[in-house]
């Protein structure tokens, strides 16, 4: 017991000059813990002398860990442009530059500088969504799903809502659409198999307590083989007939057309428009290239009941998301696409990718071996599912080090690479240009 005697006291442990600078009520509280387990640990007899020295190594270490920031940047060398455990879309550094004048000074947000009185804040992207896609109003919520559920607990609360069942569809983090469905209150009706659904379906379908004719897209699964399904021009026409809503989902929608003929499976948003729907939502922070949104457009009586909804004061989103929003669809507006990092990534052509990655290669070619290689990859995100595009990587070999080995070191260094056939591979693809020096740094840093 003579050693329990020698622990330190807390209050004049933490009083010493090494904690100088340190947050004194954090310290405190590590310390206390620090010290009760080298107690328990001295009556277990598991310690048989104590060093202050180590005690402090040990509290500074522990502080230096809490307070270091968990959200940090990582290099993307996947090749998935939209990579959902990345973050998805970059947001333009230009456009996050107009965002911080805004939230760092007195804003507009809700406030109209003609008539001098209260405004609404979903007017600031509604003129820009109009001269867009020609839409007669708008609403923004803060991701697609927030827009699902919200749409069916306007307008299908205890009514029902037809959906194909080969589009009832579970995405990432276990969002099902028949579950976030009851959630809202709306009644779901399954018609068509899983592989065919035909128009005779959905108008056999209808009945009194219909209230809407709903299509999904199939984010993150394509179905091959003996299928079909109808295209959403139908239901629109057989929703108008039947005098009930039509809506899409589209989860990831584009504004424009895709390159590698992608475009063909997944038409733009632009191309749905000509349809005059009643609904459409999608994301924003997908192959829209901006910030997490879940953005509403479409006819101007049912965008006016989706904002009397009480639940849209707990889903809306707030001044940054809105300027960040507005400025990239004023891009798209004003066709200044190089402001979209997801465009860019996604058009750039093959010989630049194979430039970049010859100057990696030149920069490391002494401590590795690596070749220069054409291969394919994803868009990611739940967009154009199974649907593979051209990219450049660089693969890399090191004496003594497995593929799992050197991808497990590259990352504890932020840099996320992909594994193929045995090989890491570093693809250029969503690689940037001001990036390649970076992982030269890593790369020689680990392995030389």
């Amino acid at each position: 017991m003579i050693l329990l005697k020698s622990i330190p006291k807390i209050d004049k442990f933490v009083s010493k000059s090494c904690f100088d600078g340190y947050s004194k009520n954090l310290i405190t509280k590590i310390s206390k813990e620090v010290i009760d387990s080298l107690r328990n640990e001295i009556l277990q007899s598991n310690v048989t002398n104590i060093n202050e020295d180590d005690l402090v190594k040990e509290v500074i270490s522990k502080y230096e860990d809490i307070v270091s920031p968990s959200l940090q940047k990582v290099i993307n060398a996947t090749g998935i442009i939209v990579h959902t455990n990345l973050g998805r879309s970059l947001i333009s550094k230009q456009s996050l530059e107009k965002a911080m004048e805004i939230a760092t000074s007195y804003n507009n947000l809700e406030y109209d500088l003609q008539k001098g009185q209260r405004g609404e804040r979903y007017s600031h992207i509604v003129k820009t969504l109009q001269a867009l896609t020609g839409c007669e109003d708008a609403i923004v919520v803060n991701n697609n799903a927030s827009a699902v559920f919200l749409i069916m607990n306007t307008f299908a609360k205890n009514k029902e809502v037809v959906v194909s069942r080969g589009e009832l569809v579970e995405i990432g983090g276990s969002f099902r659409v028949p579950e976030v469905m009851a959630q809202s209150g709306a009644v779901l009706k399954e018609i068509g198999t899983t592989n065919k659904t035909h128009l005779r379906d959905y108008e056999n379908a209808i009945n009194e307590n219909t209230s809407m004719l709903m299509k999904v897209h199939k984010s993150n699964y394509t179905i091959e083989g003996f299928a079909s399904e109808v295209e959403f021009e139908d239901i629109v026409k057989t929703a108008f007939e039947h005098d009930v809503i039509d809506y899409y989902d589209m989860g990831s929608g584009h504004m424009i057309d895709l390159p590698f003929n992608l475009s063909s499976a997944e038409p733009s948003i632009l191309k749905i428009m000509e349809y005059n729907p009643s609904l459409l939502s999608f994301s924003g922070d997908k192959l829209l290239g901006s910030v997490q949104a879940g953005i509403i457009i479409g006819k101007k009586e049912l965008i006016e009941k989706i904002k009397k909804n009480q639940l849209l004061r707990m889903l809306r989103v707030d001044k940054i998301t809105l300027a960040i929003i507005e400025d990239t669809l004023n891009s798209y507006l004003k066709n200044d696409l190089e402001n979209i990092p997801t465009l860019n990534m996604l058009h750039i052509k093959i010989e630049v990718l194979e430039q970049r990655a010859n100057r990696l290669k030149t920069l490391i070619g002494d401590i590795c071996k690596c070749e220069v290689i054409n291969t394919q990859t994803l868009i990611g995100g739940g967009t154009t599912p199974n649907k593979k595009i051209p990219t450049i990587a660089l693969s890399l070999q090191f004496k003594d080090y497995k593929a799992n080995k050197i991808e497990q070191e590259l990352r504890k260094h932020n840099l996320i690479s992909r594994i193929e056939n045995e090989k890491v591979l570093l693809d250029f693809r969503t690689i940037q240009e001001d990036e390649i020096e970076q992982i030269e740094s890593i790369i020689k840093k680990v392995f030389n």
